[in-house]
């Protein structure tokens, strides 16, 4: 059978879910995508065995046919014509797949579909819709807390706490945690699960900037999320979440404001000159004025500055891993940021300075012991 379809359209569609290829996958048809084509529509799909992404798009057919096609082989040959119509002629009978553009013709070998994985289907039990901006803000302030240590499987993904009128969305490390509060999502059932990483980050890359309505449907192994003519199912993290509610503070009478790109910028600079092994850098808060400092002993370097804020509590020096740090301030949008801490030993809360009406954001960093000595 042949179809007609344009080199950039297609293109497209294929790299939208071609982070679902891996290059060394564990059976060969792994890096290939399915073709499916009913009527004039082609659907394509890609899967790792644990996430699967499809898309599909309009093409001129005339016979309905499947076949598996090689994932890069493709990709170069569209990449490496111009924008022009092409005419793919497949045989399901033999996997032959054939090219031809206004400068030749390419013929491949695909693979026999009925040998691809057979993709989950979902039963819309239990479903709900969301923005997509606020799916994927959720998954860029979550995300990058996340950890990666596979003995810990449930904390290498994104905690997903459902209730009747909102949605938690909660990654730690262990080092520290981030939890996000959504109300403008009504999932209108109590459950929760675990999302892991990759499909995420996919997730991320495909989804609009704007208020598309995002479809999540869930069962006890796996999630789908459908908008526009894109659709990843991914297979839940089979773990037990540690209870991230008991490591929160709750009595942090020492508040400290000040303003965030400021204070960022100065962690970044400072922690040049700290030791790389621990990246750490130590704060002290005396009345309305910050020290930031960091050394490495071995080396003899050090850096100190000064900034002004805001602050109420006793005097307090506290050390944090400045990786870490960055990474959360720059996850924040507000121009102000909050700082609740209580002792030097225990966690610090940091808030952004006044919440969306639709988001509350928190996240957590834990102290690091403070070993050199205190800056005046």
């Amino acid at each position: 059978m042949k179809f007609i379809v344009n080199t950039n359209q297609l293109l497209q569609k294929l790299q939208s879910i071609s982070g679902t290829i891996v290059s060394k996958p564990v059976i060969p048809i792994l890096d290939h995508f399915l073709f499916d084509i009913s009527g004039s529509k082609l659907t394509i799909t890609g899967t790792d065995l644990e996430t699967s992404m499809s898309t599909s798009l309009e093409v001129q057919s005339d016979e309905d046919v499947r076949i598996a096609v090689p994932s890069k082989m493709c990709m170069e040959t569209l990449k490496a014509l111009p924008n022009q119509p092409v005419t793919f002629t497949l045989d399901g009978n033999n996997n032959s797949i054939e090219l031809k553009s206004e400068f030749g013709r390419y013929k491949l070998v695909g693979q026999n579909a009925d040998d691809f994985p057979k993709v989950p289907e979902s039963t819309s039990e239990n479903s709900f819709t969301m923005p997509a901006d606020a799916l994927s803000s959720s998954i860029t302030q979550t995300i990058f807390a996340s950890g990666n240590d596979e003995l810990r499987l449930s904390l290498t993904g994104v905690f997903v706490q459902l209730y009747k009128d909102n949605a938690v969305f909660v990654a730690t490390d262990a080092n520290r945690l981030v939890k996000v509060l959504r109300n403008d999502v009504k999932p209108g059932v109590e459950t929760n699960f675990i999302l892991p990483k990759k499909a995420l980050n996919l997730l991320k890359a495909s989804l609009p900037q704007d208020s598309t309505e995002t479809k999540v449907d869930f069962n006890d192994s796996n999630a789908f999320f459908t908008f526009g003519d894109v659709s990843l199912i991914c297979r839940l993290i089979d773990e037990r979440y540690p209870d991230y509610k008991a490591v929160i503070p709750t009595d942090n009478p020492n508040i400290l404001t000040l303003n965030r790109q400021d204070f960022l910028n100065s962690v970044k600079r400072i922690s040049i000159f700290g030791n790389k092994t621990t990246n750490q850098i130590n704060v002290k808060i005396t009345g309305s004025e910050l020290t930031i400092y960091a050394e490495d002993l071995d080396l003899s370097n050090e850096a100190v500055e000064r900034l002004g804020c805001d602050y109420a509590g006793e005097d307090m020096e506290i050390g944090f891993n400045s990786k870490l740090l960055v990474e959360m301030l720059q996850n924040i949008n507000t121009p102000e940021i909050i700082i609740e801490l209580s002792t030097p030993s225990r966690a610090g809360i940091i808030l952004p300075s006044a919440n969306a009406d639709d988001e509350d954001l928190l996240m957590l960093i834990m102290p690091m012991m403070i070993a050199s000595t205190s800056r005046s």
